[in-house]
């Protein structure tokens, strides 16, 4: 029975998978599988190896570690590497297996590795969206990272048209496509700005800049008209907030 713990390492930095690479090589028990050098490379290993374990690092080009995993379906072990993001250390103490704040010897990385040894600890999919989630409350989102089949592709949020609830999950609307989140309508309200966002509903949340109409459809409701025209039903509350962002 092979009882190795399965790792992958994921930094858009050689020099830096070199390093853990290095490291891992007195470790009998630890089998590395492969290497990533961005968000893209990483998810598509995941799905492929199944890995126990991976080193992360959180900032990197066109997709960042964290946007990664929130699109992973059965999150593995992680430890953090990162030089920066000291804000959302915290958070990755409290949830994640460790962090390896760079540059990082060798003895604190032995540390967090025996973590890994010593408990097998694999992180479920739940405290993983807590991680991120505790990391980004005070982050206003830019883009958002949707998995579509085994690729992931980036929706700047400037091109979403609108946001619909769907029991556990939010479809984001863009003028031609629609994409599934497994997020809240909560989430979104409180990371998309509140001057081009707007609940209008229970069930939606707008674009402003994307509204060609407001319109009464009968004596106290409203539906909003969108430039590609979609309707949307606009609740009592939710036409007050319009208002105020319109200023009308």
């Amino acid at each position: 029975m092979n009882t190795k713990i399965k790792v992958i390492i994921i930094d858009d930095e050689k020099p830096a998978r070199e390093l853990i690479k290095a490291y891992l090589k007195v470790y009998d028990n630890i089998d590395i599988l492969a290497e990533g050098s961005n968000g893209f490379e990483g998810i598509k290993l995941i799905q492929q190896y199944d890995p126990d374990l991976i080193f992360l690092d959180i900032q990197m080009p066109k997709v960042s570690g964290l946007e990664m995993l929130d699109v992973v379906d059965n999150a593995p072990g992680v430890i953090f590497t990162t030089a920066y993001d000291e804000f959302a250390i915290k958070a990755f103490e409290l949830n994640a297996i460790d962090y390896l704040l760079k540059p990082f010897g060798k003895d604190r990385f032995d540390k967090a590795v025996l973590k890994v040894i010593t408990h097998r600890q694999r992180i479920s999919g739940e405290s993983l969206k807590r991680v991120i989630d505790s990391s980004e409350k005070s982050t206003e989102l830019s883009r958002i990272v949707v998995k579509k089949g085994s690729n992931l592709e980036m929706i700047l949020v400037e091109d979403v048209f609108f946001f619909e609830a769907s029991d556990d999950f939010v479809f984001i609307h863009t003028n031609t496509n629609r994409y599934m989140k497994s997020r809240t309508m909560k989430y979104f309200q409180s990371h998309l700005h509140d001057s081009q966002f707007v609940r209008i509903h229970r069930s939606y949340i707008v674009n402003v800049s994307k509204i060609n109409k407001v319109e009464k459809y009968d004596k106290d409701n409203h539906i909003v008209i969108l430039n590609n025209n979609t309707k949307l039903k606009v609740s009592k509350s939710g036409y007050k907030l319009l208002k105020e962002v319109l200023g009308l």
